[in-house]
């Protein structure tokens, strides 16, 4: 008994790194299938009711996909009055740069003793406006890249929500099996992750509308940007929330005079973060799928190196989805215990 558990143990030390391997090598297909999963659990609860109200499969489907198309149609309306914001801007902003850059180089020289030199720090010469809005603008190749992952997203979506990929189906035959309730788990893996991606929604939108609102009325430049910015950075938790705040507080100083109107711009933006990210959400979230601080900072570095920018913004969702896993099975409840913000 105890080789066969010894031998077993072995094997799964084996096995691990092979899966890791794995997720990273296929990254191209698992993004948009774990991405498309998210979405469609989404849109079960609208599926079920119009599946109540006798429309058919086909027409519901066509529904979620109108849904998904119009928001869409939103974020590139937002993109695109942003990049029309930002290329309409005259050299002022460049003008405030050099000026402040001069200063504080001055400055510096001053406090180290060092004398200036008449070399030319022009941000003009340095920055080429049309070779960085060139720059700004994705590649051919990673366009196509992206593309093809937005149009995988939609056919596995699709899939799920046609019922042509049942998860319970899969979980009841790979994880779970027949031991142990896998509708009871479906249900609550459904619920929980359904409310961490609503919520996760509403609190980025209300940062980014914060963020964007600072901006306008601190008159720091382009406020559709970074409310955009604020929104899509805050799905990363945690870190999105300190990013925001440091590039905004960069981007005004460079704006803005060193006094009291910089001082409660950084404020204002700090106080969003924390009152969406640090008050409301955890209310909002309430204690049913917390996360102990650890685990998120773990989960971000190895999703992030796994699968990117993507393995960012769905590791939470991922570790939320194993720990409940990990809640059906007495041997590795120690495991969702720990990763639990306040472990039993």
């Amino acid at each position: 008994m105890d080789t066969i558990k010894t031998t077993n143990r072995l094997l799964l030390v084996l096995v691990i790194p092979v899966i890791f391997y794995l997720a990273k090598t296929l990254s191209f297909i698992l993004i948009p299938l774990v991405s498309s999963m998210f979405i469609a659990l989404l849109f079960l609860p609208l599926m079920r009711f119009l599946r109540k109200k006798g429309i058919p499969k086909i027409i519901s489907i066509l529904i979620v996909i109108v849904i998904i198309a119009l928001g869409l149609k939103l974020g590139l309306e937002l993109v695109k009055l942003s990049g029309q914001q930002i290329l309409a801007s005259d050299a002022t902003f460049f003008d405030k740069a050099q000026l402040k850059i001069n200063n504080l180089i001055s400055d510096i020289n001053q406090v180290f003793g060092v004398e200036s030199t008449n070399k030319d720090t022009s941000l003009l010469r340095l920055i080429n406006k049309d070779a960085a809005m060139k720059q700004l603008f994705p590649t051919v190749g990673f366009l196509g890249s992206f593309l093809t992952a937005i149009l995988m997203t939609v056919f596995f979506s699709v899939l799920w929500l046609a019922d042509s990929i049942d998860i319970q189906k899969v979980l009841n035959a790979t994880i779970l099996k027949k031991k142990h309730t896998s509708v009871k788990t479906f249900r609550k893996i459904e619920k929980d992750l359904i409310k961490f991606i609503k919520v996760k929604f509403l609190v980025s939108a209300l940062t980014g509308l914060g963020t964007g609102l600072a901006c306008y009325f601190f008159d720091v430049s382009f406020p559709i940007f970074w409310g955009l910015f604020g929104f899509l950075i805050n799905f990363v938790q945690m870190v999105g929330s300190f990013v925001t705040v440091i590039l905004c507080s960069l981007f005004a100083f460079v704006e803005l005079e060193f006094n009291s109107v910089l001082f409660f711009f950084v404020l204002s933006i700090t106080m969003v973060q924390v009152l969406f990210g640090s008050i409301l959400e955890p209310v909002f979230m309430g204690k049913s799928f917390s996360i102990n601080i650890i685990t998120v900072l773990v989960m971000l570095m190895f999703w992030g190196f796994i699968w990117g920018i993507p393995g960012l913004i769905m590791a939470i969702p991922i570790t939320v989805f194993f720990k409940i896993i990990f809640e059906q099975f007495p041997n590795t409840k120690f495991v969702a215990s720990l990763l639990s913000a306040s472990p039993k």
